[in-house]
This record gives structure tokens, C-alpha cells and sequence, in this order.
């Protein structure tokens, strides 16, 4: 063994223990969502007992994800957190892109005190814009609609500045020059030339967005009244709310949730983790 792997070893045994530190919630949560509820609180992880491995293999069950489907609305929440966190990002990432694109790359007055009201926004907390928030939407008749939900969260200030700095780091000033005196429009420019050269970050924020959108708790209690138009993080509260005590019921809901976003990080992120290292390394 080469003197360079051996000083490695501390390293990958270290990794090795966070990397079962984090595990071990994911696994506590599988395993309580196939436990009865008179097994949950008598084992830890699986129900011991006189099968292989000293474990009652026998007493697992997939009642409870059975029930969540039958007994409770949660493929009607499905839908309605897959539209909504859709919609959101995908809308999000195309206006933070053109308006990162905008302040990056075009000169026109009043854009130094544009961009300083962007990073102004960054530091304004979200619970303080709660009660404006609600007052806008009741005024604008938005209450109890997926467009109070969806309008607010389209232009975040911080998924503008994040494109400005890629546009500033990964579009030559040059190449547009050279596609305006080919006669292209600036449309054309945008969505032949911009958008591929920004595609890691454009996969990188439209997984942040969607997993925020997904993870929407705060948002649709306000905005939203009628349960039928819950999500996915609302109905699933809702669960505990009305089942104290069916933890089993919760965890399968919770797992539930958490597949969609698995599914979608496992295809992105290749785009995800070089949307968030292309900075770092461009310096």
C-alpha cells in the first residue's frame, strides 16, 4: 500500500461513521413503517423474535402504507404537491434565469441599484413577509387558489442573483457579441446559446426549488383552506393530527413523500452537484 492511500484510511473510516450516523434515521423510519403499532414501541428497529437473525420476520407488515392509500386522501395530496412543485420550479428556474441574464449581461440605468435590491432581499428573513404576504394575496383574491401559492415563489431574489453570478462566470461577453452580428435575436441568443452553457446550474436550482416547493409547509396553510387542495407536507401533518398515535401510519406516509424527490435528485444530480462546484472551481 502506497504511502498516499495509507494516509487516506482515516479519512474513509471517518466518512464511513457519518455515513452511518445519517443512515440510521432513513433505516428507523423503514422499519417502523412495516411494524404494527404494538411492535413500535417494543423494539427499536425490527420486532425481535425467533426468526433468522433473532428478528419475527413474520410480524412485518405493509398495512400501513395499505391504509394511508384506502382510508386516507394522500394520492389526491400526490398530485397536488407534484403540480405544484412542477409548476413551481420550472417557472422559477426560467425567470431566474432571464432575469439573472438580464442584470448579468445587458447595461441599462438603474441596474446597479437593481442589483443591490436583489441582494437586499436576500437578508429580509421569510416569517417576516408571512402577514404582507397573506394580506396581498386576500386582496389580490388569491386565498384558497394554487396561483397564491405558486405567483410568490416564481422570482425568488436569491435564484436571481445565483444565475446573475453563473451568467457572469460561464457566458462570454464575446459570443453574444458574435451571435448579434449573425443577426441573432436575443430570444435565439437566450435559449440557443445562454441556457445550454448554464444548464448545470439550471439543473441544480430547479432541484432546490422543487424541493422547497415540495417541502411547503408554512405556504399552503396560509394560502390554501379546502383540504382537498392540501399537499403532500400538510396532509401528511393532518395524519398525526387525527392518528396520534399510529406512528407506524406517519412513517409510511413519510416515506411516501420521499420518494418522488429521491427519484427526481437521483436523475439530476450530476447537474446538481456541478451547478453547485462550477463557481468553486472557476474561482
Amino acid at each position: 500500500m502506497t504511502p498516499r492511500r495509507a494516509a487516506l484510511i482515516p479519512v474513509y473510516v471517518a466518512l464511513i461513521f457519518f455515513a452511518v450516523i445519517t443512515l440510521i434515521p432513513f433505516i428507523w423510519m423503514i422499519t417502523s413503517a412495516l411494524k404494527t403499532p404494538e411492535d413500535y414501541f417494543t423494539s427499536f428497529f425490527l420486532p425481535r423474535g425467533e426468526g433468522w437473525g433473532g428478528i419475527a420476520w413474520e410480524r412485518l407488515t405493509a398495512d400501513n402504507f395499505r391504509r394511508l392509500f384506502r382510508e386516507f386522501p394522500i394520492g389526491r395530496a400526490m398530485v397536488n404537491s407534484c403540480m405544484l412543485a412542477s409548476v413551481t420550479s420550472t417557472l422559477a428556474t426560467f425567470i431566474c434565469a432571464m432575469g439573472g441574464y438580464g442584470l448579468a449581461k445587458f447595461s441599462f440605468r438603474g441596474r446597479t441599484w437593481l442589483t443591490s435590491l436583489v441582494l437586499g432581499a436576500l437578508i429580509i428573513p421569510g416569517p417576516l413577509l408571512i402577514a404582507p404576504s397573506y394580506q396581498l394575496l386576500w386582496q389580490l383574491g388569491l386565498l384558497n387558489s394554487y396561483a397564491g401559492l405558486i405567483l410568490p415563489a416564481i422570482a425568488p431574489a436569491f435564484g436571481v442573483f445565483l444565475f446573475r453570478q453563473a451568467m457572469l462566470n460561464a457566458v462570454p461577453p464575446e459570443l453574444l457579441e458574435a451571435a448579434r452580428i449573425d443577426g441573432a435575436g436575443e430570444f435565439r441568443i437566450f435559449f440557443t446559446i445562454v441556457i445550454p452553457l448554464v444548464r448545470p446550474m439550471i439543473g441544480a436550482f430547479l432541484l432546490i426549488t422543487f424541493l422547497g416547493a415540495w417541502n411547503n409547509f408554512i405556504g399552503p396553510q396560509i394560502a390554501l383552506q379546502s383540504p382537498e387542495a392540501f399537499p403532500l407536507s400538510v396532509a401528511i401533518n393532518n395524519l398525526r393530527g387525527l392518528h396520534g398515535t399510529e406512528y407506524g401510519l406517519i412513517m409510511s406516509g413519510t416515506l411516501v413523500s420521499i420518494a418522488p424527490v429521491m427519484c427526481l435528485f437521483l436523475l439530476l444530480q450530476r447537474d446538481f452537484i456541478s451547478g453547485l462546484t462550477s463557481g468553486a472551481v472557476k474561482g
